[in-house]
């Protein structure tokens, strides 16, 4: 018996029909020829929805998968939307793409759709990374853009990221008119796929200049950087785009001493050196730690296909190149513009930080202390990219950035940024050396005077229509069920952004969240533990977030604390998943 419901069925026939080209056809065919059900249930139970990343998915035939007609009926609906959006005026786009099998191409006909709709296409002639994308609109005057990419996710995915005037990422309403525009769509004959040539701009190298000398001028103490020109940097660009602008841009900074890793230099979809082009994964920086070994690196960093994340590894007390966590790499980023800055006394009016809500809270004690405010957003950077927009000329943005290996400082764009985080962990890391510093000698005195922070990451992978239900119904379980301790610890205090509410345990008062709805569970202990729960908007699985806390006296004391920390983590953890 066939476990094809009507609906499912009714999107086959569909992609059978004439309006599809025989190629796409012949796909479909093959899958049913096959018997393969679940494939074709997966390909055609639903249509891909804009997430926290935009547009994510498979590359192959179906309505829930990356391919010219579901990709050609985005921009469609983009194109529509535009045209309500800014009656009157020429519109115009940005479009650029990453190292991914299929990116270019699907760039090419991103970019013809947008003409054929009439619209000015700022296309860039080779792949580069996302950030350029967002400073391109900006610089353009566009009143929109897309990026091809699927960040760091499998070879198999590919995405489309869409954004707005500002050059952040869509976000309310704007997210949600564009999906009612798309499935407003009924018929792919409605989507002009035949391009306009003349509407489509090229966008060269002189693009780059425009970048590395803006970002250039944010630099904090070129003078020491002058001083430690000779830092020995290690990159790898894990076969993306950061290859095309990094190098270019810490040697534009000061920096002299960088070494490639070469057998990873390449563009290549594939990725063949790595199971997964994401750099917080350890196997993804083995390749770049090596070779910091091999020359004694001070720095080794290392960046996603699309090149707004970036990995770090530093040395420790043995001299031993430690990889350091998200939240590790961004508290040191905020505490060095704000340290630096205001050591300097030239701390804008009005400063603030942003966080999101999974990321630690470390960084708003360091913010505390300087005097700065801290914001903290929803899971995602297009909400740090909203927020940086819509404080412009009231209050002066720093930095900030997620637990996720994504930063940004400076607002010269609306979305993280690799390029520029690399170049300000170089410098940072001068800074201290300058000082007779590591950057892990840093690290343990920010952990002494703040408290030692500890976080672990769990992601459970469910693909598919039956695990898109199976996380559903853990949330659900979540709740109904909520824990009174967690790790032996009891819990105070439930944050349900879904319901947009925060429930105190021992009174049960009730009070509002003042942030977007989400689908994110806090569990908070009464000695501040925090233990988050929230279904990914971009990849199949759910993600729980742990972070733990006691006091360093001393920081000969580390590896103790931290250990005794990990323990707590895992009993925390136990107690939820």
């Amino acid at each position: 018996m066939s476990r094809i419901d009507t609906n499912t069925q009714a999107k086959i026939n569909q992609w059978l029909s004439s309006e599809y080209d025989l190629d796409t056809t012949q796909k479909v065919k093959q899958l049913i020829d096959n018997n393969e059900e679940t494939e074709l249930i997966d390909s055609f139970y639903k249509d891909l929805e804009f997430g926290t990343g935009g547009l994510r998915g498979i590359m192959g035939v179906g309505s829930n998968r990356m391919n010219k007609y579901t990709i050609g009926k985005a921009t469609q609906g983009l194109a529509n939307y535009l045209k309500k959006s800014f009656p009157g005026q020429q519109l115009k786009v940005a479009i650029a793409y990453d190292s991914r099998n299929s990116s270019q191409p699907f760039g090419q006909l991103v970019a013809d759709v947008f003409s054929a709709n009439g619209i000015t296409v700022y296309l860039f002639e080779q792949l580069r990374p996302t950030p350029m994308l967002s400073f391109a609109i900006r610089h353009f005057g566009c009143q929109s853009g897309v990026m091809l990419t699927a960040s760091h996710n499998p070879k198999e995915y590919n995405g489309y990221k869409a954004y707005w005037n500002d050059g952040c990422q869509l976000t309310a309403p704007h997210d949600k008119n564009v999906i009612d525009e798309v499935n407003a769509i009924t018929s792919v004959n409605e989507i002009s796929f035949t391009a306009k040539i003349n509407n489509i701009i090229s966008v060269g190298e002189d693009m780059d200049d425009l970048y590395i000398q803006a970002n250039k001028s944010l630099s904090i103490h070129p003078e020491i950087v002058a001083a430690q020109k000779d830092l020995k940097i290690v990159f790898s660009p894990i076969h993306g785009t950061g290859i095309t602008i990094v190098p270019k841009l810490l040697k534009a900074w000061g920096f002299e001493n960088i070494t490639i890793v070469e057998e990873q230099a390449e563009p290549n979809g594939n990725f063949p050196t790595v199971i997964y082009p994401n750099p917080e994964e350890e196997d993804a920086m083995s390749m770049a730690n090596a070779k910091g070994e091999a020359i004694q690196a001070d720095l080794v960093m290392a960046t996603d296909p699309d090149a707004d994340r970036v990995g770090v590894a530093i040395r420790d007390h043995q001299g031993r190149l430690q990889l350091i966590n998200g939240n590790q790499i961004g508290s040191l980023l905020i505490y060095y513009v704000l340290s630096a800055r205001t050591a300097l006394k030239n701390l804008p009016a009005s400063p603030y930080v942003v966080k999101t809500i999974v990321t630690t809270n470390l960084q708003a004690d360091i913010a505390a202390h300087f005097k700065v405010k801290h914001y903290e957003t929803l899971t995602g950077f297009k909400y740090i990219g909203e927020l940086i927009t819509n404080l412009l000329g009231q209050e002066q943005y720093l930095a900030g950035g997620e637990e996720s290996y994504g930063y940004l400082v400076g607002d010269l764009v609306r979305d993280k940024d690799a390029p520029n985080a690399c170049a300000f962990l170089a410098e940072m890391a001068a800074y201290f050396k300058h000082q007779g510093k590591s950057l892990y000698d840093v690290l343990l005195e920010i952990y002494q005077q703040f408290g030692c922070y500890q976080e672990k990451l769990v992601s459970l992978t469910k693909k598919g229509k039956a695990g898109a239900e199976e996380i559903n119904a853990m949330m659900v379980r979540l709740r109904q069920d909520i824990p009174a301790t967690l790790g032996g610890v009891a819990v105070k205090e439930v944050r349900d952004y879904q319901n947009r509410v925060s429930i105190d345990l021992a009174t049960g008062q009730k009070s509002p969240i003042e942030l977007p709805q989400s689908d994110v569970l806090q569990f908070i202990t009464v000695d501040g533990d925090v233990i988050s729960a929230r279904p990914s908007g971009t990849e199949p699985k759910i993600k729980f977030y742990c972070s733990v806390k006691a006091p360093l006296e001393s920081v000969k004391d580390y590896l103790d604390v931290s250990k005794q920390l990990d323990n707590k983590v895992e009993q925390m953890l136990a107690d939820i998943i």
